[in-house]
């Protein structure tokens, strides 16, 4: 079943409503089928554009977040070294530090996961909705150097602590001047 109104497609339109104009032509097939009542049928409607709006929420976040890779928990491979703390790592996925408001510092030898790690628990941040942001140290310093030069450092600064969650990578990999 389709909608021959145009007017309701274009209010859904006007409205950004736009979860519920994509499916509806299959809500509106369910309904006529019998599998949803009409409260069933709105309460549906609005679950999609709910749930259009958080994909879209979440996909702003980890872009804003600027990750260098789509690295998440789902994806590491604990058993590629041993020695690496899992249950410490899987602790850690839980966000109970931040709902503490604590930090939280990766260290370790090069290799083995430290950035994939910081990275899973940013994307899981930001799943939980909150923003994120993912710089490499150097480029941190550079960027606020740079502020500095030409009167934009409030406004720079600004970029790095507005976030819920600053990660800063590579920290102290090398000797930094001012």
């Amino acid at each position: 079943m389709t909608i021959h109104d145009p007017s309701l497609r274009a209010a859904l339109k006007t409205l950004k409503l736009t979860g519920m104009l994509d499916t509806l032509d299959a809500r509106l097939a369910q309904t006529r089928d019998g599998q949803l009542g009409h409260l069933e049928f709105l309460q549906v409607l609005c679950e999609d554009e709910i749930a259009r709006r958080e994909t879209a929420a979440l996909a702003r976040r980890v872009r804003k977040a600027k990750f260098e890779q789509q690295a998440t928990f789902e994806d590491f491979d604990f058993t590629a070294n041993p020695k690496l703390p899992a249950a410490m790592l899987r602790d850690l996925a839980a966000l109970r530090w931040l709902d503490a408001g604590e930090s939280v510092i990766l260290y370790g030898p090069v290799g083995v996961g430290k950035t994939h790690v910081a990275q899973a628990l940013g994307h899981h941040v930001a799943r939980r909705g909150g923003d994120v942001r993912f710089v490499k140290c150097s480029r941190m310093l550079a960027d606020l150097a740079g502020g500095h030069a030409d009167r934009t450092i409030g406004q720079r600064m600004r970029e790095y602590t507005r976030p819920l969650v600053l990660i800063i990578d590579d920290f102290a990999m090398r000797e930094h001047t001012t």
